[in-house]
């Protein structure tokens, strides 16, 4: 490697540790919820994030709060489950550009109506993609959302997460990917880390927290 991609590796390197480090050290983030250890409970089975309280803001809300359009999708898994997000690609907050993606919370006979009217259908890696119709777009813009799922742009290490956000209940590890979930029941929290991939933060509500538990506790095993 010549003396100049050294440098230029170095900078890149150097770039990215004062990313991390101005995102998860202390700092003066423009909002003090801009960042994703900042939890909130209005009551005792919600939570808010981001300032977004989930089962109340809408996903217009949420597009207002990232100052980003999202892109409506909704998605039919291999065992036929519906479910409506919204994903936002480029989301800045604290300095750090990250991408998010909202659950929509739309009772079951809508999201089957929404399927029967989609436009266009592309296969994914775990079943399908559809493309909503104008009108079901501006439905899903307007319903409230059920979960949050945040996923810094930058590797994390696991001591930050400690450092902001203390000892996980439990932890679970997959099976197959040997992925790792740190559990917060109390803040609805489920935080991803391991399996070759950046670490993932779930937010839902605290009443929510056993929808998400009980499939890791079916498909993995325990390491409490």
């Amino acid at each position: 490697m010549s003396t100049e991609s050294k440098i230029y590796w170095g900078v890149g390197i150097m770039s990215v540790l004062i990313l991390v480090g101005s995102f998860f050290m202390p700092g003066n983030p423009s909002r003090k919820d801009d960042v994703p250890w900042h939890i909130e409970h209005p009551s005792p089975d919600s939570v808010r994030v981001f300032g977004l309280t989930l089962g109340e803001s809408s996903a217009n809300q949420a597009e207002e709060r990232f100052k980003e359009e999202g892109k409506p999708s909704l998605f039919k898994s291999a065992d036929g489950r519906l479910v409506a997000e919204v994903f936002f690609e480029q989301v800045d907050m604290a300095g750090l550009r990250s991408k998010v993606v909202v659950t929509v919370a739309v009772p079951e006979t809508e999201l089957k109506e929404m399927y029967e009217r989609g436009l266009r259908m592309a296969a994914t890696g775990s079943g399908k993609k559809i493309t909503l119709s104008p009108d079901d777009v501006a439905k899903l813009r307007a319903m409230p959302i059920s979960s949050l799922t945040y996923m810094p742009g930058v590797r994390v290490e696991e001591a930050m997460f400690l450092k902001r956000f203390g000892e996980p209940a439990m932890r679970i590890q997959e099976k197959k990917s040997g992925a790792m979930h740190w559990l917060y029941p109390q803040n609805g929290l489920d935080i991803t880390l391991g399996g070759g991939e950046k670490p993932l933060l779930q937010y839902v509500s605290p009443r929510d927290f056993d929808k998400l538990l009980a499939p890791l506790k079916a498909e993995s095993e325990n390491k409490e």
